[in-house]
């Protein structure tokens, strides 16, 4: 390319709002530049694009679209070129190829995906969060529209246009809420034509420490006397789950839950997981043990199979194994232990390769490539719902897998949680969601991605609700729905002990389909 015609190129794409690196300029052939000219200006997703690299021709060239966060990108490429480092490259990979793309067949006979989410990358506006909480709002309305007290439930604004003294029910979300200075709970609750304040008044001690146990962003139902832009409250209604039917399988198969394996830290115990390894093999144990082994069929894993990198300050201190991929390449060769005839269940957790927001992907193939290549695996996102065990004449049951993000916030602002126990009472976590009929009901409670359908909302009647993240195996029942909240691999950390953490590691949920009932085995 001659001089005169770099310059009129260079010119073009300052016209465009884009620079070129000097390695660009040099790169581009003559008789390529139309088709990258006509590329710029077709593209839909060029917008916020900054700087084109070399690295990037050939998808210009090729007229690839490519759904990328630009200044993302070159956010990293100036890391590199400072610290050395190969996270561009890297990043580059992940959206130019193929390895962006989650697998997510069922791999298993006996298993079927209800719900799992894919990555959806687009642009959030503010129309995103008004469609999420639209969404929310009109399903948990219609749950607690269901409920007898809540039958002949009016708006907002008709409310207002009522006469005072009036005895209302409406259904809305918490807007705000707060303690008056006499002591009583005050909140407003909004709907889709306004919004009121409601007051819960102190001197009715039950109504009062449920609606002191209730949290923004909640939907609920009130039923109180109408005052003069306000409802003085007799009854607070939750969206709550109607009770579940008991199943039972005819055959006798077992489920094992799992959690927080850690992978690639300091502290990750691998003799106990391998001991644990050894007696699902059959290996290990007395008779008794190996017949209930030979009787696993599924194995469901909630989050955090590996340590991570960078998940917190000074992380790589307390890292045994540094590079995220090989840490899955090692949690890969533990699991490839597990004989092949159980089905493995896997969805991420904080700590692993996949973006923090909810609801998390399956595993970037990327990084984790050694998973996808275990036959008996099958990936799914957080959260998630899948069927097992169903056969011509049993439906199976559901299992709602959550690694459980948001439990910090609930430990920390539900009152009934953190005054009996915290961290270490899952069941209560896990009861007052299902109560809400929501992973997280407070929208600040875990990053999450808004959608035009809430997510996390819980449609579909769970027979399990798994969980992890607190490294502390519990086990309850509510409504018929066995709550299972799985054990860790890990001892603990130093952060742990900062948060008031107590793991107790190496203990294996098992469940007797046929009879549902439960042990926790300790490794």
């Amino acid at each position: 390319m001659d001089s005169k015609t770099q310059k009129q190129t260079i010119s073009y794409f300052l016209n465009q709002q884009i620079l070129l690196s000097p390695e660009t300029i040099q790169n581009i052939e003559e008789k390529q530049i139309p088709t990258i000219f006509e590329f710029t200006k077709e593209s839909k997703y060029l917008k916020d694009f900054l700087l084109l690299y070399k690295e990037l021709l050939p998808s210009f060239i090729e007229k690839k679209e490519i759904k990328i966060d630009w200044k993302e990108l070159d956010k990293y490429k100036s890391l590199t070129e400072k610290k050395g480092t190969n996270s561009y490259i890297k990043f580059l990979d992940l959206f130019l190829s193929e390895k962006y793309k989650f697998p997510q067949q069922n791999k298993n006979e006996n298993t079927k995906i209800i719900k799992s989410f894919m990555e959806d990358p687009k642009k959030r506006e503010m129309q995103s969060f008004v469609e999420l909480f639209n969404n929310r709002y009109n399903i948990l309305r219609s749950f607690l529209q269901s409920r007898p007290e809540l039958s002949n439930a009016i708006s907002i604004k008709r409310i207002k246009e009522r006469n005072s003294k009036e005895e209302v029910a409406l259904i809305g979300i918490i807007k705000e809420k707060r303690t008056t200075k006499n002591g009583n709970i005050l909140f407003e609750l909004e709907d889709l034509t306004g919004t009121i304040n409601v007051l819960v008044n102190k001197n009715k001690p039950e109504l009062f420490n449920l609606a002191e146990n209730t949290l923004p962003d909640e939907v609920i139902g009130i039923k109180g006397s109408n005052g003069d832009n306000i409802i003085f409250t007799n009854n607070l209604v939750l969206p709550d789950l109607p009770v579940q039917e008991h199943k039972k399988s005819e055959d006798e198969a077992y489920a094992i839950f799992l959690s927080d394996l850690h992978v690639g830290s300091k502290q990750f115990l691998p003799e106990k997981f391998n001991k644990f390894l050894e007696w699902v093999s059959g290996k290990k144990g007395n008779e008794t043990q190996k017949n209930m082994a030979n009787k696993i069929k599924y194995i469901f894993i909630m989050g955090d199979l590996v340590d991570g990198v960078g998940i917190y300050p000074n992380q790589d201190e307390d890292l045994e194994i540094k590079d995220i991929i090989s840490q899955y390449e090692q949690c890969a060769t533990f699991l490839k232990k597990i004989p092949q005839n159980i089905e493995i269940i896997a969805c991420p957790g904080n700590h692993d390769a996949s973006h923090i927001a909810e609801p998390q992907p399956p595993f970037y193939k990327e990084f984790a490539s050694a998973l996808y290549e275990i036959p008996n695996l099958t990936i799914v996102s957080n959260p998630s719902m899948i069927n097992i065990h169903a056969s011509e004449d049993f439906e199976g049951f559901n299992v709602l897998m959550y690694h459980g993000y948001s439990f910090d916030y609930y430990v920390a602002n539900v009152s009934a949680v953190r005054n009996q126990g915290g961290y270490d009472r899952a069941d209560l976590i896990m009861k007052h969601l299902l109560q809400r009929r929501h992973l997280a009901p407070t929208y600040t409670s875990t990053p999450y991605i808004p959608k035009k359908e809430d997510p996390l909302i819980i449609e579909k009647l769970p027979d399990f609700f798994a969980t992890g993240h607190i490294h502390k195996c519990s086990i309850s029942s509510y409504k018929n729905i066995t709550l299972i909240c799985g054990s860790c691999w890990q001892s603990k950390t130093s952060f742990q002990e900062k948060v008031g953490h107590h793991p107790e590691p190496a203990r294996v949920p098992i469940v007797n389909l046929k009879t549902r009932a439960i042990k926790i085995l300790r490794f």
